[in-house]
């Protein structure tokens, strides 16, 4: 059964091997985090919970949560809410940022994982649409993007900007 669950101290041996795995940059999903140590991880994981009440947040960010997709007792996937854009966001990453680790690709976790965090951004997020953008280069997650009711909003030479109505 897959299921989201907000970044917490509990899970923090298995979020830390997750997320210390996740590339630096990979069709634009950024992690600062990669290979980071475990002793480092600490501290980290404790400013992005603190992120997604608001506090600790560099200048220019929003707050924002991180929610790790699980698939039973295993976590399949990392899926970033901002609650609200700012300037930078609006024709940028937009609301949601998710990466699907590979070995779980093309099982509809994406399509799944992003069905769910979509549910919680429409009670989260005060604009009308969420905001989305997506690498060309990045097929699968176009669709899963379409299948939970995106549409192309516009395009430049690398992305697409998706958006789904609340």
């Amino acid at each position: 059964m897959l299921y989201l669950k907000p970044a917490n101290t509990d899970d923090i041996e298995k979020e830390y091997l997750f997320v210390r795995d996740i590339p630096e940059d990979e069709n634009g999903y950024i992690n600062e985090y990669h290979g980071i140590s475990r002793s480092d991880f600490d501290d980290a994981l404790n400013i992005i919970i603190a992120n997604s009440f608001g506090d600790c947040l560099p200048a220019g960010y929003v707050p924002m949560t991180s929610y790790f997709l699980w698939n039973d007792s295993e976590i399949t996937g990392k899926l970033d809410l901002r609650h609200y854009l700012c300037d930078s966001l609006i024709n940028g990453a937009g609301h949601i940022g998710y990466y699907i680790a590979p070995q779980h690709r093309g099982k509809g976790f994406g399509t799944q994982g992003l069905g769910l965090i979509v549910d919680i951004a429409r009670q989260v997020i005060p604009e009308e649409e969420i905001f989305l953008r997506v690498h060309k280069d990045n097929p699968a997650s176009l669709r899963a993007m379409l299948k939970n009711g995106g549409y192309i909003h516009h395009e430049d030479d690398n992305s697409c900007f998706v958006r789904i109505r609340k």
